[in-house]
């Protein structure tokens, strides 16, 4: 240190156990201010700038870029809670980046324990799918599929219910099933799996709005007999995806709206695959799965063909 106390480049970067080279580029970015110059235009740094320059280097080896380390030094008045916004942001960072190796390394297990004969087809729908996948064409997939003009509660409700969570740490089946399910909701409409049901269709009275409204709900309630595996049966779940159909028609709840509504839902095209593969991208490592909307509506149209809980309601 020199008599005025300050110290020179060279001084604060063997303290610091870095080289002036990077002492240079922090005072150079206005990380680490300088005090002064000497008579020859040396730098000269205060002994405040040793804390100053052990604390960039702390945040640099927590992979915080540069430009993210000045904006907590920026608020020293309000470090603390810089430091937490700028930590939580990496956290997140990492978390995205972790995801994205899990989905490729999942993926390139999905492609090298299949057969030779499985690997271009393999291939090419991982081909089109990015890693970690996006959501964003089965949430366009619903948008087109359900009817036009959905409230925006109702739509947003709908779409959150039928589009699966990306899973975190993949199995390559589960890798495999969402490429297929990208697929499938990117396949050209030929009139077949995308086949809309009559409920969809305009100008027949009905009130799609209370339809979804209720099949959330009704989805919701049959979800726990679903997972438990007990057979379909009558009470609030049936109930309410009746009321939901009745609405929807301004209709009421009678045996013959029931036993009418059994043959309309039988004769209805249905997106089995699509939830086939939303059942194997949700799977747990372990434990019973959580149903899928699709399971629960196959559980509630098989109470509704039990001839007593439809000949029940008065």
């Amino acid at each position: 240190m020199s008599t005025d106390g300050l110290w020179s480049i060279g001084l604060l970067a063997e303290h610091a156990g870095v080289t002036v080279k990077t002492v240079r580029f922090y005072s150079d970015r206005g990380l680490l201010p300088e005090a002064a110059r000497s008579g020859g235009g040396h730098r000269r740094y205060g002994p405040e700038a040793l804390d100053r320059l052990r604390l960039i280097r702390s945040l640099r080896a927590l992979d915080l870029p540069v430009p993210e380390v000045d904006r907590v030094l920026e608020h020293e008045d309000a470090l603390e809670d810089a430091l937490e916004d700028a930590i939580a942001g990496q956290l997140r960072e990492l978390g995205s980046r972790l995801t994205a190796l899990r989905w490729r390394e999942a993926a390139l297990r999905l492609v090298a324990e299949c057969t030779p004969a499985e690997r271009p087809g393999r291939l090419r729908l991982i081909g089109a799918m990015t890693t970690p996948p996006s959501t964003a064409p089965l949430a366009r997939f619903w948008r087109g599929w359900l009817p036009p003009r959905l409230p925006a509660r109702v739509l947003a409700a709908t779409v959150e219910q039928a589009v699966p969570a990306v899973p975190d740490d993949p199995t390559p089946a589960q890798v495999l099933a969402f490429a297929r399910l990208q697929a499938f909701v990117s396949a050209p409409c030929d009139g077949g799996a995308r086949f809309q049901p009559e409920a969809h269709r305009g100008g027949r009275g009905y009130r799609p709005e209370l339809l979804y409204d209720g099949l959330t709900e009704a989805y919701a309630l049959a979800a726990a007999d679903v997972r438990e595996g007990r057979s379909p049966h009558g009470g609030e779940a049936l109930d309410c995806f009746v009321a939901a159909h009745a609405g929807a028609l301004g209709s009421r709840d009678t045996p013959g709206f029931r036993r009418g509504l059994g043959s309309q839902l039988a004769a209805e095209q249905r997106l089995d695959g699509y939830w086939n593969l939303v059942a194997e991208v949700t799977a747990p490592p372990s434990g019973r799965p959580e149903p899928t909307p699709g399971a629960a509506d196959d559980w509630l149209r098989e109470a509704l063909r039990k001839p007593q809980l439809t000949e029940g309601v008065r």
